[in-house]
C-alpha cells in the first residue's frame, strides 16, 4: 500500500524550507505527497486529507504556533480517521510529550533521523 500524506504549514509560520525538504524526502521513499504549502488551518489540512484520501497529515512547525493548533488538529483528524504527525526545529522533548497527550500520533524534533521519520509514518498506516 502506498502511503498518502498531506504536508503543510499551519498559521502564519513562514518557514517553508523544512516542509519542502520533508515532502521531498517522503517522495524519494515512495510516499505520495500532497503539498499544501503555507497559511493552512487545521480544517484545511484535514479537509485536504479527506479529499485526497490521505492516511496522514504532516504539519511543519518552525514557530510556536503549533502549541495553539495541535489539539484542534488532533481532534479533527481523529474524527476523520487520519493520523497526524508534527515535526520541526522548535519542538522540545517536553513539547513532544504534551503533543502526544493532545492526540498527535508522532512528533519529530530537530534531531530526528530520516529513518525514524520513514519508519514511524509507515508504522502509523500499517
Amino acid at each position: 500500500m502506498k502511503v498518502r500524506i498531506v504536508v503543510g504549514i499551519i498559521g502564519l509560520d513562514q518557514h517553508e524550507v523544512g516542509a519542502i525538504a520533508i515532502a521531498r524526502l517522503l517522495t524519494l521513499h515512495g510516499f505520495e505527497v500532497i503539498y499544501l504549502g503555507r497559511f493552512q488551518t487545521p480544517q484545511s489540512m484535514i479537509a485536504a486529507a479527506v479529499d485526497e484520501g490521505a492516511q496522514v497529515v504532516g504539519a511543519s512547525c518552525h514557530s510556536w504556533e503549533f502549541i495553539s493548533f495541535a489539539p484542534e488538529l488532533a481532534a479533527l483528524a481523529k474524527q476523520e480517521g487520519v493520523a497526524v504527525v508534527l515535526g520541526g526545529s522548535v519542538i522540545t522533548p517536553g513539547d513532544a510529550v504534551r503533543l502526544r497527550r493532545a492526540g498527535i500520533d508522532a512528533v519529530f524534533g530537530p534531531l530526528v533521523t530520516e529513518r525514524q521519520i520513514i519508519d514511524e509514518i509507515t508504522r502509523l498506516v500499517a
